[in-house]
């Protein structure tokens, strides 16, 4: 048997009601009894708890990943800087119009060569990974 309930709601909250109950091809009776229940339910704060502990690891696990991913892109840039500024002599003045227009061409090869590789999903840092131990999985 059930008990009736008259209460009133802010203009807002019953719009969101209605709208949420005829989105959802419901009553909004159910969905005050659902909400009721949730609201008493003991061990509902403790999933609520819970499922936000998970979403947290799960995001802290991604966090760690973005950061070792920055650290090794950081770290090969600067590698590679380092290696390009010790290993390349400076020019002649003559050569300058020339090497200006290779390092054109080579940038304009280095961003089509980027942007194949980007839409193939390979990443460095899934090669480096492979590099380091090769019976990784890919």
């Amino acid at each position: 048997m059930r008990t009736k309930h008259t209460f009133r709601l802010p203009p807002g909250l019953a719009r969101q009601l209605a709208d949420h109950a005829s989105r959802r091809g419901v009553s909004q009776a159910l969905i005050v009894e659902a909400a009721l229940a949730s609201f008493f339910s003991p061990d509902g704060p403790d999933r609520l708890e819970a499922a936000l502990g998970r979403r947290l690891d799960r995001m802290s696990r991604q966090v760690e990943r973005l950061e070792r991913h920055v650290t090794i892109s950081n770290e090969a840039l600067a590698l590679f800087v380092r290696f390009w500024l010790t290993a390349t002599p400076p020019l002649p003045d003559a050569a300058g119009v020339a090497a200006q227009a290779k390092g054109r061409e080579r940038y304009e090869n280095f961003v089509e060569s980027l942007g194949r590789r980007l839409a193939r999903g390979q990443t460095l840092a899934e090669e480096l990974s492979r590099d380091v131990d090769p019976g990784a999985a890919p």
